[in-house]
């Protein structure tokens, strides 16, 4: 699930995250939905590769974003937190030209109840590192709001003082690549399920290349790819999805022995929330 073409290379030749599913189960499900609460739910199971991946159930991850050429061609996630913003990946370069997709599953149906919105404003994070791939995201205010439905509602946001543990199972969603040496990106959203490092964990396989801003997870027997970049990593906590992190970098080759770093989003929580209110 990586992306291939001009965009995945500004990030250095470094490629995205990694997928394991097993079963997740939200814990005491709220009756009424709101943020982070699909009305379709999800269901992860089995022990299978977003290389090679597994299908998500259409609608159940309502806040997956695909940003598209305005040709329809996909090549970055994102994920709806608000009617009117959707973050992703800075690497990802959106500009207003592009095209944000929402209700999307099947990139290859013409018959989906699909919500496609033009991008008013792009905001990357000034400390944005493209050598160092830090500070790897940036908020789309979108030109017209996005409509709540069964398909299209946004994940809660991962705040400064929420800790996700290493070893907690989070999932990954995304339309990228299911090998990395593959022409063409699936039609179908793929999902996994995968594991967090620690910081210190990561930093085994990648060394000092491993910053604070960085979350690591996978290394358990899959692998996103490229196309992924931009897209959730979700962890769920107190009966909702939270968004814990962007899909950012990771083995040039979706290794499925070594783990994806994404931006840590509650590292973020006050950039977003400050510019969400500013603009």
């Amino acid at each position: 699930m990586l992306q291939h073409g001009a965009r995945e290379q500004r990030a250095g030749g470094k490629v995205w995250p990694c997928r394991t599913a097993a079963q997740i189960t939200l814990d005491s499900p709220q009756q009424q939905r709101g943020c982070g609460i699909p009305a379709i739910h999800p269901i992860i199971s089995g022990y299978t590769r977003i290389v090679n991946g597994e299908e998500a159930i259409p609608g159940s991850w309502p806040w997956q974003a695909s940003l598209q050429e305005k040709s329809g061609w996909h090549f970055c996630g994102g994920s709806l937190v608000g009617e009117d913003w959707v973050v992703t990946a800075a690497h990802c370069g959106v500009t207003t030209s592009n095209v944000v997709v929402l209700g999307e599953h099947d990139r290859g149906s013409s018959t989906e109840q699909v919500q496609k919105l033009a991008v008013k404003k792009v905001f990357t994070h000034p400390k944005w590192n493209p050598q160092t791939i830090d500070y790897d995201i940036a908020l789309i205010k979108l030109a017209t709001p996005a409509k709540v439905s069964r398909t299209v509602s946004p994940v809660c946001l991962g705040e400064t003082r929420d800790h996700f543990y290493s070893g907690e199972l989070c999932v990954t969603t995304g339309w990228g690549k299911t090998r990395y040496n593959a022409f063409l990106t699936p039609n179908k959203l793929q999902q996994t399920a995968l594991p967090l490092l620690s910081n210190l964990q990561c930093e085994e396989y990648w060394g000092n290349q491993i910053t604070n801003q960085m979350i690591c997870a996978g290394a358990a027997g899959s692998s996103s790819c490229m196309g992924d970049s931009g897209g959730p990593l979700v962890c769920p906590k107190n009966g909702a999805w939270y968004l814990v992190g962007i899909v950012s970098w990771g083995s040039s080759k979706c290794s499925t022995t070594i783990p994806a770093v994404y931006a840590r989003v509650t590292e973020f929580h006050e950039w977003i929330a400050l510019t969400m209110a500013s603009n």
